[in-house]
């Protein structure tokens, strides 16, 4: 199992804004590509020092093979959407990791 984690970091005016699209469009969307096993939407209870209010957004992927697929056609356009939208109200990093 390869888990693709995505924390993000998000300006607390925005944040109802945020979860909402990101449990109703976004999260979905990632879904939709049929190449992952599932997904969670965690907020961390433990904040690092920012501004801001953080979650980790962990999608499960079967294989290597099904990640390297998602990178290639879909994690760009899906990446800009968010960004688009959120432009300047967030930061975010991304870590893999494999089940062992």
């Amino acid at each position: 199992m390869i888990l693709y984690s995505v924390t993000v970091n998000i300006d607390p005016a925005i944040e109802q804004d945020w979860l909402q699209w990101m449990k109703a469009i976004h999260m979905p969307e990632v879904m939709a590509t049929g190449l992952l096993e599932g997904s969670k939407l965690l907020r961390l209870l433990t904040e690092i020092e920012s501004e801001g209010i953080t979650y980790s957004c962990q999608y499960y992927f079967p294989s290597m093979e099904a990640y390297f697929t998602y990178q290639q056609i879909h994690s760009s356009e899906l990446q800009q959407k968010h960004h688009d939208r959120y432009v300047n109200k967030y930061v975010s990093f991304r870590t893999l990791l494999e089940e062992v």
